[in-house]
Parts: structure tokens; C-alpha cells; sequence
């Protein structure tokens, strides 16, 4: 399997975990959280869940959607290293707040190393004629 075949497997599989199976991910993982109670929820489901359709979006053409790619790489990054954090004063969150901060690196890792290379100006042009 190519580069390509699996950047575009990657992020049909990432866009529709984030746009549809965010929601009961998250409730289900997190049993402490109040969804009720969570002022912080709809807030970040609202962003996942676009996140996820520009990923499934960014699937037909992944060269031409290097930057929503990249976003979603670095927001990973950013998201784990938040949980990271909270798992250092949520002791009794910490095992599952872990492994959220893990699987949002190894989606951030897997986005970044799939990521389509950036066109050279020359090739850039050449491909339009």
C-alpha cells in the first residue's frame, strides 16, 4: 500500500471517529464527566466533530489540504499534551486521561508521517499546465 492510500485510510478513519464517534467516546471513557454539568463539552465536540468533516473532505485531495492535515497533527499534539497535564492533578482521572493524551499523539505522529511532501514551486506549476 502506498503513502497516499494510506494518508487518505488515515484520514477517513480519523474524520469519522472526531465527526461521529467523538460524542460517545468521550462519555463513555470519561464515566466521571458530567456531560450535563461540563460547560467545556459542546465546545469541544462542536470542534471535533468539524474537524472531522474537513479531515473526511481532505481525504479526496490530501496534497491540495496539506494545512487542515497539519492542523490536525499539531491540534492532536496540543490536545494530548493538555490531558497530559490534567492526568498530573486528576489522580483519579489519570489511567484514562493517559491514554487519551496517547492516542491523540499517535493519530498526531501517524498525520505527520503520512502527511503529502510539499510541492516545489516548479512542480506546483508544472502540474496546473
Amino acid at each position: 500500500m502506498n503513502r497516499e492510500r494510506a494518508l487518505k485510510i488515515l484520514l477517513v478513519v480519523v474524520g469519522l471517529i472526531f465527526s461521529a464517534g467523538v460524542y460517545p467516546l468521550v462519555t463513555s471513557v470519561r464515566s466521571g464527566w458530567q456531560a450535563n454539568k461540563e460547560d467545556a463539552l459542546p465546545m469541544m465536540l462542536s470542534l471535533y466533530v468539524t474537524l472531522g468533516i474537513f479531515l473526511l473532505l481532505a481525504a479526496r485531495n490530501p496534497s491540495a489540504n496539506r494545512s487542515v492535515i497539519a492542523f490536525a497533527a499539531w491540534s492532536s499534539f496540543a490536545h494530548g499534551a493538555v490531558m497530559a497535564v490534567m492526568a498530573v492533578h486528576l489522580s483519579n482521572e489519570r489511567r484514562g486521561l493517559l491514554v487519551a493524551a496517547a492516542v491523540f499523539s499517535i493519530i498526531g505522529v501517524a498525520l505527520i508521517v503520512l502527511a503529502p511532501a510539499k510541492q516545489s514551486p516548479e512542480l506546483a506549476s508544472a502540474a496546473a499546465v
